[in-house]
Formats: C-alpha cells, sequence, structure tokens
C-alpha cells in the first residue's frame, strides 16, 4: 500500500521534497532516488526540463532506481508520503491544497514544466514543510522558486556545483539563495532525509563556496521575447525575475539568451533579405542590358553590388557573433541531453 496522504495540518516534520533539474539531471536524479529511504515520509515531486513532444520515460527510469514507487503525476491526485511524481512533458506541476495539479500555463525560462513554477506553488500550499532542492543545469532556472521556499521557512539543498555535470544552476542557487545545504550527490538522498526528519543539515562549506557573477539589480526596457508583450521587473523573495501580461517568466540569463536568439534571428533575416534584394537587381540589370537600357543596367548592378556589400557586413557580424556576444548561456542541448541519458538508462 502507498504511503499516507498529506494532510493539512503539519505534522511534526517536512513532508514535501521538490526537486528541479535540467541538463545532466536524469543521471543525478537517478542516484537521488536510489539513495532514498523506503520509509521516507514525505512526497516527493520533481520537474525535468524535456522537450514538450518527446515521450518521458523519466518515472519508469527512477522508479526502478530505488526503493520508492515513481509515477507521471495525474492532474488532482492526492499527495502521498513515499511516492515519487514526476511532471509529465508540456504540463507545468503545481502543489495545490494537498494535490497535485497540472496545467498548460505560460511557459517560464522557455520551460514547460518548469521548475519554479513547482516550487513556488509547494511554497504556498505548504510553507515550511517543504524542502526545495536544485541539481545539475543550466543558466539560472530554480533560483527564484528556491528563494521562495526559503522565505517561507522550507529548508533548501543544492548539489555542489563542482560535481555537477552543469553548473549553472546550482551555482545560480547559491548566489541568489542562502541555502542550507550544499552537497555532493552521493549526499543529497541522505540530507533530503535527514530535513524530512527536521535534522540539522551538514555545515554550508564557508570558504569552498563558489563565486558567481551577482544577478543584475537595474530596470532595464524589454519586450518578452515569446509573445512581444512589455516585460516589467518581478523581484521575489530577493531574486529579479521579468515577466509579461500574459504570464511568460524569465530569469536574467534566460531573458539574455532569448534577445540573443532574437538578434540572431533579425540578422538572419536581414541577411536573407539583402542577398533575395541582390539576386532580384542582378536579374532586373540583366533584362535592362537585353532591352538596350544600358544606363538602367548599370544602376542595377551598382545596387545589386551595394547590397552583396551589405549582406558580407551582416554575414561578418554573425560569424563573429557565434564566438563572442551572442553565444548561448548553456554548453549543449538540454532535451539532447535527455534524450540519450534516458536511451542509456
Amino acid at each position: 500500500m502507498e504511503g499516507d496522504r498529506i494532510h493539512a495540518d503539519f505534522n511534526g516534520h517536512r513532508d514535501l521534497v521538490v526537486i528541479g533539474a535540467s541538463a545532466g539531471g536524469v543521471e543525478v536524479l537517478t542516484r537521488v532516488v536510489k539513495g532514498l529511504p523506503a520509509d521516507l515520509r514525505a512526497a516527493i515531486c520533481i520537474v525535468l526540463h524535456i522537450a514538450p513532444g518527446s515521450p518521458s520515460m523519466l518515472a519508469h527510469i527512477l522508479g526502478r532506481a530505488g526503493p520508492l514507487p515513481c509515477r507521471p503525476a495525474r492532474d488532482g491526485e492526492r499527495l502521498r508520503q513515499g511516492v515519487i511524481l514526476v511532471a509529465p512533458p508540456d504540463h507545468h506541476l503545481l502543489i495545490e491544497d494537498g494535490h497535485v495539479r497540472l496545467t498548460l500555463g505560460p511557459r517560464e525560462n522557455g520551460h514547460r514544466p518548469a521548475i519554479d513554477v513547482l516550487f513556488r506553488s509547494a511554497a504556498a500550499a505548504l510553507d515550511s514543510r517543504v524542502v526545495g532542492v536544485v541539481l545539475s543545469g543550466t543558466r539560472d532556472d530554480g533560483s527564484a522558486g528556491l528563494a521562495v521556499i526559503k522565505a517561507s521557512g522550507g529548508a533548501t539543498i543544492v548539489q555542489d556545483p563542482r560535481e555537477a555535470m552543469y553548473a549553472g544552476m546550482p551555482a545560480a542557487a547559491i548566489a541568489n539563495v542562502a541555502v542550507d545545504a550544499i552537497v555532493p550527490s552521493e549526499l543529497v538522498a541522505s540530507t533530503i532525509a535527514a530535513m524530512v526528519k527536521g535534522e540539522d543539515p551538514p555545515p554550508r562549506p564557508a570558504s569552498d563556496d563558489p563565486d558567481p557573477d551577482p544577478p543584475p539589480g537595474e530596470q532595464v526596457d524589454a519586450v518578452c521575447p515569446e509573445c512581444g508583450g512589455v516585460l516589467t521587473e518581478r523581484p521575489e523573495a530577493g531574486v529579479l525575475q521579468w515577466e509579461c501580461r500574459v504570464g511568460h517568466r524569465y530569469s536574467p540569463d534566460t531573458l539574455i539568451d532569448a534577445q540573443a536568439d532574437s538578434v540572431e534571428g533579425a540578422l538572419w533575416a536581414a541577411l536573407r533579405a539583402l542577398a533575395d534584394r541582390g539576386a532580384l537587381l542582378g536579374r532586373m540589370a540583366q533584362e535592362a542590358e537585353q532591352r538596350g537600357q544600358h544606363r538602367s543596367a548599370r544602376r542595377f548592378r551598382r545596387q545589386s553590388q551595394s547590397a552583396a556589400d551589405q549582406a558580407d557586413i551582416v554575414r561578418q557580424v554573425l560569424t563573429g557573433a557565434a564566438g563572442t556576444t551572442l553565444r548561448r548561456v548553456w554548453e549543449g542541448d538540454e532535451d539532447d541531453h535527455l534524450g540519450e541519458s534516458e536511451g542509456a538508462a
């Protein structure tokens, strides 16, 4: 029989564990659930970034890896102690009144499911009863949600960035949140178990903490990369994010990357338009020459050459951007890594 339900009344220990991971997450999640005790008195909810249309085998992989049952979350089902629920592709996973909810709400940081959505809803529903965990991943997803959990009295755990496959998410969480424990992956499970029981976490290392750049704090003018709406600053538990009226939300790293994508897309569009213009003017020059309109033919050729020269300038900018200002923050594609990991599991 599966574990007891999560009730509204506080039962003296932390009874909900929420875990967020992205690139490199399958491997570390497998390690974590393998180490969890079979009698863990807490429900566990997991969000792993995954492509919307891909069938996820994560629940099957994690169910085989450890002693606790694991399955894809179903809308409206109750949280149960000792049961792991995984967010399905293209659905946000939220916590509401002891139940899980699946929604098709706006993407956050370009993701659905999004880690911050789960973390915020868990903190709103269960306050100090939540243990939030951030594992391997790029960018800074999860930092804002983890800050909300911490501000609500919950406990916070972050995988040590030095041994994470992708250090972006753990390093950003440490930079933005006074986390309770920074531990290597082999100690995440035991730290979760200790915090569920209300025990003190291992001491946070002081001198060995990574020192990532602090998050930006000044106001900027920007539009939503997804819908074109106006973005407004939305500080949450001390972590700065940007949100449009529709509800698309971005952390600093993700917004920078999305803007870089927009700039690069605009440059490619300009290159294509200039190439089309040059080709059209070239054809017009040939037709004018055939009609004996030599003056017009020379003008069209000059304009065609001008378009080609402008296209070369744009092409040089694109070539340089590939290694400088427009380079994406992450080291690899998250969905590709997920597919490779699941296929190998």
